[in-house]
């Protein structure tokens, strides 16, 4: 092995600006993922899991965050083109030049077969570095650089922020020059005191007479504000040349396994192969296919794999509005936000991602349900529910959006809508995926009846986890009712011993009627739902979920009135700008403890547009209204399909990426639409 490299470069240059959230399209395996730019920066990447600390995290902080980018020598001026090859979470970023093109693909390997060994809890994972083992799942990111035509001249830096650019780390040249015919592939080695890295490259001949093989040097740097150093290479590539980089666990106690391009190849392959597989599972039929897929493919990237957890995004703190306070971290399984992905997965035919997160919140209820104790509103992704939230001062973050949390606060938040999501989710699992069990029906029974000891107890902080007074919340009720609605009906279902049902029957009937008389705003012009009993002025897109969860007839008359209602621009008193649905009157709400501004809900508008659908069956205005609101929120995803959770006045997205409300809520709108336009052809098959 070559002699080890000590000369380091100080850079003290201007770091690169901040890119739109939206120029990201996102890669995973189902344990971590990684946000690559359209200009060939990994920009964010936790490691190894969702909730690890970040090794990447420039999207937060351009001068200490730390990246690994691959591309363009800056002396040319390239388009950039990004897409994911056909069917699969592989992601390729290509560079077109007068002189030459190079492809960027990025991926995480997956094993060709493999099937979910999730059962719910944490005992029965571990990461096991596969050691070319066929079959095995490796601990892998792999960025493979072609050129297919002419040539082009790149560069490759590296410079990783441990722990969340809080802990240095040592970097260790191992080879100044790599070439094909090396006969190894470990070059570099990052080690902090919790995580050791290494990083692999993996040349390839054209394998032609007169072609030479490709020289990458590398050599060390360190730039202003990073807690360690980096490395920098160039490369040219000419046609037919590749270069593969692997970044992967450095195992000092044993012999690394030497990479070789016969390897990487097998992998790309194995891992295409296995998206496609995955993909080929599903039943929807409907319009809109291409949009469809992508999402459905983002919701399997937000599964952890291990347990069955859904993390509501891969991301944290990325900002609601540029500069504001709203940064909140996401890597987390809301129970909400799952509950709802049960039935889209079920429903496309995802059966197993349904029954490994349902052997999750299974496991979950069990080591929390009980008479006198509340269901945690989330969970982490191996399952506990101590999730401290934390300022990172030492991150400037996003655009300057400070702070940058981590943890999430809300966990320790009353929000009674869960129990309905929840709820709904059990009643759906069992009546399309597979009968809910005995000792999961006395859970359903005990939370129940939790539930009759809170309903008109005390109020609560509901679906936006607002940080000021609690208060009686339209959207908790309602799925409050659904809770023992779906309970009422599993019991009926299943012929299931209810001791509680009459009591179950009076609390449902008692909350329908309630937001009946007091979630409803009266004068003389205009009836409308509000957002809650104290907050009568208030106008909430929450009310939408009413009809989805058939609280309420889509063509009631209380129903549609809110709806048009909403259609308003939102100077007129509406909640509608440009097609796009926001939450509720920020401006005018009194969200003590927060502040500041937001942009448009992505998932609120995907609801308002299946409102409008399922009201359509009875009055056909409405239909037009709806393809005219999705079509135009297609319009705001990114180049990929990819939605965050909002949209902002300037039509850029904000908040964390992808978000997976956003997009379920997308295939349950896209899938309504459809039957609509073509039922009997889209229907589920």
């Amino acid at each position: 092995m070559a002699q080890q490299c000590s000369t380091v470069t100080v850079l003290d240059g201007e770091a690169r600006d901040y890119l739109p959230i939206e120029n990201y399209g996102m890669i995973g395996n189902m344990r971590t993922c990684a946000l690559v730019s359209m200009d060939g920066s990994i920009d964010f990447m936790c490691w190894p899991y969702f909730d690890s600390p970040s090794i990447f995290c420039r999207l937060l902080d351009k001068h200490k965050g730390g990246f690994f980018s691959l591309s363009p020598s800056p002396s040319l001026t390239c388009n950039t083109k990004q897409q994911y090859l056909p069917s699969s979470a592989i992601l390729q970023t290509r560079y077109i030049h007068e002189d030459g093109v190079v492809d960027v693909v990025d991926f995480f390997p997956r094993p060709k077969n493999t099937t979910i060994l999730s059962s719910g809890t944490t005992s029965h994972y571990a990461y096991r570095e596969a050691q070319n083992v066929p079959g095995e799942l490796k601990k892998w990111l792999v960025r493979r650089v072609e050129c297919i035509r002419g040539s082009m001249s790149l560069e490759i830096e590296i410079f990783p922020a441990f722990d969340y650019a809080r802990e240095g780390h040592k970097t260790t040249i191992l080879a100044p020059e790599r070439r094909a015919d090396d006969g190894i592939s470990k070059t570099v080695t990052f080690h902090g005191k919790t995580e050791r890295l290494q990083l692999d490259v993996v040349i390839c001949g054209a394998k032609t007479p007169s072609s030479s093989s490709p020289v990458i040097s590398f050599k060390k740097e360190l730039r202003k504000g990073m807690t360690g150093e980096g490395v920098h290479a160039t490369v040219d590539l000419q046609e037919g040349e590749h270069v593969s980089f692997i970044l992967r666990e450095d195992l000092e106690q044993h012999v690394a396994a030497v990479i070789t391009p016969e390897i990487v190849d097998s992998e790309q392959h194995s891992t295409q192969a296995f998206w496609f597989k995955w993909l080929s599972k599903s039943k929807y039929r409907g319009g809109w296919r291409e949009v469809v897929s992508r999402s459905l493919l983002i919701l399997k990237m937000l599964t952890f794999e291990p347990t069955g957890a859904i993390v509501a995004a891969p991301t944290f703190s990325i900002p609601e509005a540029i500069g504001g306070p709203r940064n909140w971290d996401y890597r987390f399984s809301w129970v909400r936000d799952s509950s709802f992905t049960i039935y889209i997965l079920l429903r496309m035919g995802f059966s197993d991602e349904a029954d490994a997160y349902m052997a999750f919140i299974d496991e979950r209820l069990r080591k929390t349900v009980t008479a006198n104790s509340a269901l945690p509103i989330m969970f982490t992704i191996h399952g506990e529910t101590d999730i401290p939230e934390l300022e990172l001062d030492h991150l400037e973050g996003y655009k300057g959006s400070k702070p940058v949390r981590i943890g999430n606060g809300a966990a320790f938040h009353q929000q009674f809508d869960v129990y309905g999501e929840l709820m709904d989710g059990i009643y759906l699992y069992n009546k399309y995926g597979k009968p809910v069990s005995w000792d999961t029906w006395t859970l359903v029974r005990k939370m129940l009846d939790y539930v009759l000891t809170i309903v008109n107890a005390e109020p609560d902080m509901s679906i936006w986890e607002v940080r000021n007074h609690k208060q009686n919340f339209v959207y908790s009720k309602v799925m409050l009712w659904v809770a023992f609605d779906r309970g009422l009906r599993l019991a009926d279902k299943r012929c299931l011993p209810c001791p509680n049902r009459a009591r179950w029957t009076e609390a449902r009937d008692t909350l329908y009627e309630e937001v009946m008389e007091k979630g409803k705003r009266y004068n003389q012009e205009l009836g409308c739902f509000v957002q809650s009993y104290e907050n009568n002025t208030m106008l909430d897109s929450s009310i939408l979920i009413a009809p989805l969860v058939f609280f309420i007839a889509p063509n009631d008359p209380r129903f549609t009135k809110t709806v048009d209602r909403i259609l308003l621009p939102v100077d007129k008193g509406g909640l509608t700008s440009a097609g796009l649905v926001y939450r509720y009157d920020t401006a005018a709400s009194d969200d003590v403890g927060v502040g500041g501004v937001e942009g448009a809900f992505s998932m609120c508008t995907f609801w308002l547009v299946e409102a409008l659908t399922r009201a359509s069956s009875y009055d056909s205005k409405y239909f037009v209204k709806a393809v005219n609101l999705f079509e135009n929120m297609l319009s705001f995803s990114n180049h990929l399909y990819m939605f965050s959770e909002e949209i902002a006045r300037s039509g850029q997205q904000l908040g964390n990426t992808p978000q997976a409300f956003s997009h379920l809520a997308l295939v349950s709108a896209a899938f309504n639409l459809s039957r609509v336009t073509d039922g009997s052809k889209n229907s589920m098959k």
